[in-house]
């Protein structure tokens, strides 16, 4: 005996609640997250952390000549990404100055470019330029997928294993996993927001829940940068010491700025690096923001911010590329020779110019 079509309707319509209750249910558990991610909560110390990475888009590339396309625009070999390995890569304007600074990885069939989501839709508006007949399409991913970062000895225990080298990256349950560098072990975590939510589930009793600005924080003492708003164009990709941090090919054929990056390497005296920095006082620093030097012989000044958190005592730690012969000789400030000192020091990586 069939339905009656206003009893089908019914069942439908119940049917159909009960789905939408089940999707807000499951995206209320992100949410939950997010929110209880309160700023006030510094746990970079933490032995057991997880971090909504809510600040950070997602570009989704895919079709036959995704590779093909990417490795004509991007400082690195494209061709070395695979599930097991993700990478950082610059985009350059024909002069080599960096338009955004991507973490490259593989998720399925498809390549995923990462970036700050206030760069995403300049970037990926430009980057479709250059599509014209190639068989690949580029789209915005940042709201299928949510990102967390992790932290801490609880790692061990919840993953059976952990990709051993810097950007090695894993899948687990439906998520991907990219090895950080870091003091700590640490993993950036992709995935759908109710997977997400299901990792932390086990270690929420051991585990704190973080703000971001704990894992921006990791970040800057690992020496990671990247490109936002404030600071598109300012630097070449050395400049930012993506030489030493493995983000530039130089054997694999060119790309958009390829000449200038490599002269850089071959034939120039790379003037500026990125260092980390302390700063004084209570004044907030942003990136972009200026620093001053006595020493400075430039016209385009001793430096620039890169990137800052603040740190559980209240004060600021940050990355910044500065000019190197005036960082040797200290004395280095916020703005102006009145601003906050800016106390520098290595990034934990072997730089040469820095050790000359």
């Amino acid at each position: 005996m069939g339905v009656k079509p206003a009893r089908l309707l019914c069942l439908l319509f119940g049917y159909n609640e009960r789905i939408a209750s089940i999707n807000r249910h499951r995206l209320m558990n992100w949410n939950d997250l997010l929110q209880q991610a309160s700023p006030d909560t510094q746990a970079a110390e933490a032995n057991c952390a997880l971090a909504p990475v809510a600040s950070v888009g997602l570009i989704r590339v895919q079709g036959e000549d995704a590779r093909t396309f990417l490795q004509g625009q991007l400082t690195n070999d494209i061709n070395a990404v695979s599930e097991e390995q993700a990478q950082l890569s610059a985009w350059c304007t024909p002069k080599g100055r960096m338009l955004a600074l991507f973490l490259v990885f593989q998720r399925g069939d498809d390549l995923y470019l990462q970036l700050p989501r206030e760069r995403l839709d300049a970037v990926l508006k430009r980057l479709r330029m250059f599509v014209l007949r190639t068989r690949v399409t580029l789209e915005d991913a940042s709201d299928a997928l949510a990102i967390a970062g992790v932290w801490g000895d609880c790692l061990g225990s919840q993953l059976e294993t952990l990709p051993e080298q810097d950007f090695g990256a894993a899948n687990l349950n439906g998520l991907t996993l990219i090895r950080f560098p870091g003091a700590s072990p640490r993993v950036q975590i992709i995935g759908e927001p109710e997977a997400l939510a299901n990792f932390w589930q086990p270690l929420a009793d051991e585990g704190t829940l973080a703000h971001e600005q704990s894992w921006t924080l990791h970040n800057i003492r690992a020496g990671l940068p990247t490109v936002v708003d404030a600071t598109a164009e300012a630097f070449i990709p050395q400049m930012l010491n993506l030489d030493v941090l493995g983000g530039i090919s130089f054997t694999k054929g060119c790309y958009t700025g390829q000449e200038v990056v490599a002269r850089m390497k071959y034939l120039g005296q790379l003037k500026r690096r990125m260092y980390l920095a302390r700063l004084s006082g209570e004044t907030p620093a942003a990136p972009g923001d200026a620093l001053w030097s006595k020493e400075s012989q430039s016209a385009q000044g001793a430096g620039r911010i890169v990137l800052t958190a603040k740190t559980e005592d209240g004060g600021q730690e940050a990355l910044v590329v500065a000019e190197i012969s005036a960082a040797k000789k200290g004395g280095m400030r916020l703005t102006d020779e009145n601003g906050p000192e800016v106390v520098l020091s290595p990034p934990p990586y072997e730089v040469p110019e820095l050790n000359d």
